[in-house]
């Protein structure tokens, strides 16, 4: 309660009504590095996504139900309470901003512009304060400068910068942009083919980039006059391509050397600070606003990535096969093994594989009640213990040079209740009928979210979150422009997209079930219909069959669970130590 009331006197000062502190950072991130985690700082909730409102007589969290359990838990006695996002009445800032206040205070670096401006539309005062934060928050972290390195494409896939450019720069002429400003992190990586580690487990580099019709600048938080060799090394070859690097620091000022030309700006982006910056001196005709063209074109990836991708899971799926033998092997011997323990052992078997570069996200490794929270942060100390019956919980992924991972398994370790056996099963039902799915060109994912629901709503059950999201390479785990989830997303499902299956359940108190496996979209041939699209499995690791209830699988989706694991083991076989090879050749037995 202390750093809220610190900051109401700030308000009071200052002549505010409310205050928004945001949970992303000035470039819109999903996860933001140490200096940008207020909502944390602030509150104590640590999860990903959540956005705080303070007036003088409340404080509220605002996020999705994947975090209802644990922001419950980490809010109690902070003075804050939870507002439950993406549910029937759920009220959101802006329309709760409208009936409790009339100035409002943003710290518009960590704000798109997007966002600001709904709040704005409700006829409230925006007062915009950068950092805002830092007059209480004494030890905030600096902004990160971790190395940057570049990407060998003919080695590891993808297209070279000078083709994406020129790209880009075709695109920016169709609109007649003179000038593109990108921010966000992930679009920046991709069109320069750098990666960083700025974010933890985000392979990306805290920057702004500029692009003109013939220069390019990139404004990024490193010292070129004290760099470490990797930097160095890599600054040298885009300067040598003609990409002038400049201070992080500097982006605002440099605005002004480019007024009077045609700026084109994503607002579900740019952080509300620099637009105000940008709407200020240039001429109101020369702001062109609009979705970045980077998002769709990288979610598609080129026929290089695709193969890199399929070898990569295969990889994966090695380690992934390792950590569950071993996981078994040490449970049923008796010996205690926790959720954390069992989350660093999966981590270093993936750390054998060559090309590693880190995690893609922190492991979920939860046993029982753990598994009933979505998110559940895997704690060091106090873990629970993974015992010989009911279900555990791994979602857990790599950063490679090759590419992105993400996998699910729900693993029964011994005896199970049925009710543990039929969420089981019909979560995995819903994952295999979405596996098997087929449908129009032109199809976006929240038309087909419904088949991988139907099991459970059958049942008169359901999850809260997506059921798919985007994945980069050798990029951020979440991306879009595409999703798998029941709310409203236009945007078409395209060959060469990769995206995550992973529908679930979760009981308070009881368990949790997900299984993931991630998709390519691919061509599935032509009628008189039209064309049709429908998904290949790129992951490699084995369903375990023990909690399988066949008769609520049935026949068509039991005959892909056969196949699918009889795959799994002819792949994936020859690559394992003899003893966990026997042991995966049973696993995957027809059922």
């Amino acid at each position: 309660m202390d750093k809220i009331e610190r900051l109401r006197e700030m308000m009071l000062r200052n002549g505010w009504d409310a205050v928004v502190v945001s949970g992303s950072d000035p470039h819109s991130s999903e996860y933001p590095a140490p200096r940008w985690q207020q909502v944390r700082w602030l509150t104590g909730f640590t999860g990903e996504a959540a956005d705080v409102v303070v007036t003088q007589d409340h404080a509220g969290l605002w996020t999705d139900s994947r975090y209802f359990i644990q922001a419950l838990e980490q809010l109690e006695g902070a003075g804050v309470e939870l507002h439950k996002t993406r549910v029937p009445g759920a009220v959101s800032i802006p329309e709760w901003l409208a009936e409790h206040a009339g100035t409002v205070a943003v710290d518009g670096l960590c704000q798109s512009m997007s966002a600001v401006e709904e709040i704005s539309g409700n006829g409230l005062t925006i007062i915009d304060v950068p950092d805002m934060l830092d007059a209480l928050w004494h030890e905030r972290p600096a902004v990160p400068a971790t190395p940057v390195t570049t990407l060998d494409v003919e080695c590891f896939g993808g297209i070279p910068r000078s083709e994406k450019l020129e790209w880009l720069r075709e695109w920016m002429l169709s609109k007649e942009a003179d000038l593109m400003l990108l921010s966000s992190l992930d679009e920046i990586a991709w069109l320069l083919n750098v990666r960083g580690c700025d974010i933890e487990y985000n392979p990306l580099t805290i920057s702004y980039l500029l692009v003109t019709r013939d220069h390019v600048r990139w404004f990024v938080g490193k010292d070129t006059s004290d760099t470490d060799p990797d930097t160095e090394e890599s600054f040298a070859e885009l300067q040598a391509e003609g990409i002038e690097i400049n201070s992080y620091d500097s982006i605002s000022g440099a605005l002004d050397d480019y007024v009077g030309m045609r700026i084109f700006v994503d607002p579900s982006t740019l952080n509300f600070h620099i637009y105000d910056r940008i709407r200020n001196i240039y001429p109101e005709d020369c702001l062109i606003t609009g979705k970045s063209p980077v998002i769709l074109k990288k979610s598609v990836k080129v026929d290089s990535e695709i193969e890199h991708l399929r070898q990569t899971y295969i990889e994966d799926g090695v380690a992934m096969e390792c950590f569950l033998y071993w996981l078994e092997s040490e449970v049923t011997s008796g010996r205690e093994v926790t959720e954390w323990e069992a989350s660093e052992k999966l981590t270093s078997l993936r750390a054998e594989i060559p090309g590693y570069r880190g995690n893609s996200f922190e492991n979920i490794s939860a046993y029982g009640p753990s598994a009933a929270l979505p998110h559940y942060s895997t704690p060091r100390e106090g873990s629970s213990a993974i015992r010989p019956y009911g279900l555990y919980l791994v979602d857990s992924g790599g950063q490679y040079l090759t590419g992105t991972t993400d996998i699910t398994r729900t693993v029964p370790m011994g005896e199970c209740t049925y009710i543990e056996k039929e969420d089981y099963t019909l979560v995995l039902k819903g994952m295999i009928d979405l596996s098997m799915a087929v449908f129009p060109k032109g199809t976006a994912g929240c038309q087909i979210d419904a088949i991988a629901r139907m099991p459970l709503w059958k049942a008169r059950r359901n999850f809260g979150h997506g059921t798919g999201h985007g994945i980069g390479y050798y990029l951020c785990v979440h991306e879009g422009p595409q999703s798998i989830r029941y709310q409203y997303n236009p945007q078409p499902l395209l060959p060469g997209m990769v995206t995550s299956n992973e529908p679930g359940i979760y009981r308070e108190g009881m368990h949790g079930v997900r299984h993931e496996n991630i998709v390519l979209c691919r061509e599935s041939g032509s009628s008189e219909f039209g064309d049709w699209l429908s998904f290949e499995t790129l992951t490699c690791c084995h369903i375990d069959t023990s909690a399988v209830l066949p008769e609520l699988l049935g026949p068509e989706a039991l005959a892909w669970l056969n196949e699918y694991n009889a795959r799994v083991y002819d792949t994936l076989s020859p690559l394992l130590p003899e003893d966990v090879a026997q042991w995966l050749k049973e696993k995957t037995r027809s059922i």
